[in-house]
């Protein structure tokens, strides 16, 4: 009998499932913030505790002068403050990666590669950082220095990219924390001026507060992205489940990323073990936005590059037949734009493949540069330039004139940026090619990748005015029609040639503003270090407009006393020297830079029939002024410089009236409806951060190019030194090249201390506002005196110097009859010694009462610093031994100096003249395609301090001795021996004598 039986349910499998880990990916954003932070100020308070006095200690000075630590004193210098920092920061390492990761999961789309590129640079971003946080300056000071300036370019994008893809509610948060960034950089560069280069005790100290302020702007920055994770709901989400059927061992897991977004905003993805599901956004029109204003922009550039090499090109045949030459009629090349005045054309210009097909045209003058003969490349760059000039006025006439003046403008400074990257040269134009700085290749292409995105851009790009909603200009209503388009005409034109003849080149305003040097350090801004203010500058003022309301704008920009301000800047600019001369300068640019686009939407607006009388007017009063420009100079070759001689006050003057025709205040209501700048709302994102790039570039060139050691001279150790004189005929040489490279090279060769350069004012529109000291100053590291700026009408004089400059004055010589001679009195530290050196350029032989003046003038300077050793380099224009009133023996005589070689009858241009001191050698050298004249050179020796010269009679002076008889350090390069047929270097040989003349110390001579 079976008794009940109860039945027990014992299932065989039962699932247990674990509580899921959910990670809100906010707080890996939160995590990457405070361990940030806490690495930096654990460091900074550990150091401060333990090594107080030894980090804020510097090669200039220590405590109390300097009071507070630098970021790499701190984290890099000394235990246990640099493991402490490094150690956290490799922990950091981790939620850094991480939210670079989930950043790009949040914005990634199978519509743009965008995200993926934005990815891409926090990656390389995250790795530079960790380069220079663990390879110290005191490992390595360049990979630290590059790995940093790495890191800082990559925050452009970053950042950037940041703005563009974060949800609208954080994008003002971003565009503050990204413009205090950048902003902090202007005065961290000052103060890193002022501690390493004029070394001044404290300054590191306020170097280093902007330099904390970069590092916690930077995680302050990416701090935002926990906003971006909790308005996006972004999680990851750790499941493990465990089956019973298998062991327990056998484990399967899923992990999801997991975006909760509201519909209307749908960001949904997903991981898995199996891989990845696309991410998708609604829409993301912010790339090609950005890719078709970046082509705009090089389009731009490559319109100055192409204008400006107009007139660099044709002037070479001025220059070498000192007189017309009839190139001069490509000048009116300028008035091509009258031809839009034909409707068919205009019509056509404005078509897609009409821009394109104008565009590609305009290629033809970068690649005119392999063009060998120099008319057959001015007739390329003619054509280049009508080509370009159809397009990009075309541009302005479309109706979207504000857009364009932004265009223009921003064009303008990436031009000049790249002549301060390129030692004032710009990289494209068709007078360099590979051997004489030019990139003109790499130029071609990167213009034909915007020709291609122009060709390819969607039929309403994203420069539409109307994408900004408002409406476009009436551009043939003829009530809006303005009672005198010619004065909007004249403006426009007057501020076409301002900007070409003023702000190309960032050291033009330097130039105007340059006194010399005194108590050893310069009076004013130097060109290759102080450039960058004047981009700064010129950005400035194009912010201006950019980020006012466009009605604030418009009233400001068309005021009277905006006016004034332009006025009294161009006043302090032309009246005054200086820092105070460079000040007026900038304001100056500033004030230029944000009225073009309020210039050219005027000129954009109202066309009807009058577009191309409107442009024959704007670029016929630019063409009055070019001509203008070189008649202050009063060259004697050129017919009518008498009649503007040296008047650059009334020709600036008639600029500044031009431009007052344009300046009016918006009263109508037509006229003031016509008036406001029309931006559309992407350009008022993409302008500032162009322009804030842009800067950034500059100031990250110019430090790059700071010398990390001052000029030395050759023959260090020895009391020789080497002097030079040499007429480089504007820096264009035999076939119309720039000859900056071919003169460093021989300069290099023959290890001259001290060159005079004579011909060198190029701070004018038709030599290409260039600065022909920049190639041998930068390279072979020398102290310049650029000698009297473009302000001072004359040909232009320079001093290169290995010794340091004490002080300096320029002399403008007496020229009644002829062009202005300008001189450059000049006391050199040599050797431990003072020395005079005088430079001159004098007049020409039609005119001489001139040179008579001249010598007189120059014979009173150098007889007023006796008994000072003195070296005289001039270009004299003169036989040997004539007697007076020629200049010669007023120089030798009156000015108590000796001929370097009194036998050396074959001279009349350039002279070496010299006292108080031992002349060891004399050498002439061919000038080969550089120049129309040779180069001279005399070498000297001091005598031993404490000793005077002994034996100074003509006989002793002159006895001539084999290069054998002389120790090595004062023979010439034997390279250089050879003829026109053979021998020699690059052309360059010694000539006349096919020798250096070489001379025996005299008896009793103690060096």
């Amino acid at each position: 009998m079976s008794g009940p039986t109860t039945k027990h349910s014992t299932p065989t499998a039962v699932n247990r499932k674990a509580a899921p880990l959910l990670i809100d990916a906010s707080q890996v954003a939160a995590v990457h913030t405070y361990l940030a932070f806490s690495a930096f100020i654990s460091a900074l308070l550990v150091g401060c505790a333990l090594h107080y006095k030894k980090i804020v200690k510097n090669g200039i000075a220590g405590y109390p002068e300097e009071w507070f630590p630098s970021v790499s004193a701190t984290i890099g210098d000394w235990y246990p403050e640099r493991n402490v920092f490094q150690i956290l920061i490799a922990i950091t390492s981790g939620p850094r990666f991480a939210l670079v990761f989930l950043q790009y999961f949040i914005t990634r789309t199978s519509r743009s590669t965008f995200p993926r590129w934005i990815f891409l640079t926090g990656i390389v971003r995250t790795l530079a950082c960790g380069g220079w946080v663990y390879i110290t300056s005191n490992d390595d000071h360049d990979a630290h220095d590059v790995l940093m300036v790495l890191y800082i370019v990559c925050n452009i994008p970053w950042m950037l990219g940041g703005i563009v893809n974060t949800p609208t509610s954080h994008v003002q948060v971003r565009k503050r924390r990204f413009v205090s960034f950048f902003a902090l950089i202007i005065p961290l560069v000052y103060f890193f001026i002022q501690h390493k280069v004029h070394r001044i005790p404290g300054a590191y100290t306020r170097y280093a507060f902007f330099e904390w302020g970069l590092i916690f702007l930077d995680v302050f920055y990416d701090s935002i992205s926990c906003a971006d994770f909790k308005h996006s709901n972004l999680q990851a989400r750790h499941t493990p489940e465990l089956n019973d059927k298998a062991s327990t061992s056998n484990v399967e897991t899923q992990t999801t990323v997991v975006s909760e977004e509201p519909k209307s905003n749908a960001w949904v993805g997903e991981i898995n073990s199996r891989g990845w599901r696309r991410l998708i956004p609604l829409t993301n029109p912010a790339f090609r936005s950005w890719l078709s204003f970046a082509a705009d922009v090089y389009l731009s550039y490559l319109f100055w590059s192409i204008v400006t090499s107009l007139l660099t090109t044709l002037f070479y045949f001025s220059v070498w037949e000192l007189g017309l030459s009839g190139a001069e009629a490509a000048l009116f090349t300028y008035l091509t734009p009258a031809l839009l005045g034909i409707a068919p054309i205009r019509n056509w210009a404005l078509t897609r493949w009409g821009r394109v097909t104008l565009r590609i045209i305009s290629l033809v003058g970068l690649a005119a540069y392999k063009i060998d003969s120099p008319l057959d490349r001015l007739w390329a760059v003619i054509g280049a330039n009508v080509a370009v000039l159809l397009s990009q006025v075309a541009d302005w006439t479309a109706g979207n004139g504000a857009y364009q003046g932004f265009l223009l403008s921003a064009g303008l400074i990436l031009s000049s940026l790249s002549k301060h990257a390129n030692h004032s040269n710009n990289p494209v134009w068709p007078m360099l090619n590979e051997d004489t700085g030019g990139y003109n290749q790499t130029g071609m292409v990167i213009g034909i990748c915007a020709i291609l995105e122009l060709a390819t851009r969607p039929s309403s790009p994203p420069t539409e005015e109307g994408k900004s909603g408002k409406p476009k200009h009436a551009s043939n209503n003829a009530k809006d029609v303005p009672r005198n388009w010619i004065a909007s005409s004249i403006a426009l034109g007057s501020l076409f040639f301002t900007l070409h003849c003023m702000f190309t080149d960032s050291s033009t305003i330097i130039a105007w503003s340059w006194t010399g040097y005194q108590d050893g350090q310069p009076r004013g801004p130097l060109p290759h270090l102080h450039g960058s203010i004047t981009l700064v500058a010129q950005s400035l003022g194009l912010i201006i407009p950019a980020v006012l309301p466009s009605s604030t704008s418009s009233t400001l920009l068309n005021h009277p006393l905006w006016f004034a301000y332009g006025c009294g800047s161009a006043f302090v600019m032309y009246h005054f020297r200086d820092w105070t001369g460079f000040l007026g300068g900038l304001n100056f640019a500033i004030f230029c830079m944000s009225i073009l686009p309020s210039f050219l939407s005027q000129s954009s607006a109202w066309q009807g029939d009058k577009v191309g009388r409107r442009y024959f007017v704007t670029f016929f009063v630019a063409i009055l002024f070019y001509l203008a420009n070189v008649w202050t100079v009063a060259y004697a070759f050129v017919p009518g410089g008498s009649y503007l001689r040296e008047r650059t006050d009334l020709v600036l003057g008639a600029q500044l009236a031009a431009i007052l025709l344009a300046c009016r205040p918006p009263f109508g209501a037509s006229t003031r409806r016509n008036s406001l700048l029309r931006i559309p709302t992407s350009t008022r994102t993409q302008i500032p951060a162009v322009l804030c790039l842009l800067s950034l570039v500059s100031v990250l060139v110019t430090l790059l190019r700071w010398p990390a050691v001052g000029p030395r001279p050759f023959k260090l150790g020895t009391r020789v030194f080497n002097t030079g004189i040499w007429t480089i005929h504007f820096g264009i040489d035999n076939v119309g090249h720039d000859s900056q490279r071919r003169i460093r090279d021989v300069i290099r060769d023959m290890e001259l201390d001290v060159v005079g350069l004579l011909e060198t004012d190029l701070h004018r529109t038709v030599y290409g506002n260039r600065d022909l000291t920049r190639v041998a100053a930068e390279e072979l590291g020398y102290y310049v005196d650029l000698g009297p700026g473009p302000n001072m009408h004359t040909w232009g004089a320079a001093l290169l110097s290995k010794f340091p400059i004490i002080h300096s004055h320029h002399h403008l010589l007496p020229s009644p009859n002829g062009e202005l001679a300008p001189a450059i009195e000049a006391v050199l530290d040599v050797h431990g010694t003072e020395i005079t050196v005088v430079v001159s350029h004098n007049g020409q032989e039609e005119d001489p009462l001139d040179r008579e003046l001249q010598s007189k003038e120059l014979a009173r300077i150098m007889a007023a610093s006796y008994p000072r050793p003195v070296v005289f380099l001039g270009y004299v224009v003169s036989e040997p031994l004539a007697p007076k009133p020629a200049p010669y023996d007023i120089l030798v005589n009156d000015g108590l100096v000796y001929d370097i070689d009194p036998h050396d009858s074959d001279r009349w241009c350039e002279y070496i003249l010299y006292r108080g001191l031992y002349r060891t050698a004399y050498a002439r050298v061919s000038r080969g395609i550089v120049t129309d004249t040779e180069l001279q050179i005399g070498q000297f020796v001091l005598p031993k301090h404490g000793f005077v010269l002994t034996n100074q009679t003509e006989e002793s002076r002159i006895i001539r001795a084999w290069k054998e008889d002389l120790p090595e350090h004062h023979w010439f390069p034997l390279e250089y021996y050879g003829n026109e047929h053979e021998g020699g270097v690059n052309g360059h040989y010694y000539h006349v004598f096919n020798t250096p003349l070489y001379y025996q110390l005299p008896d009793g001579a103690v060096l």
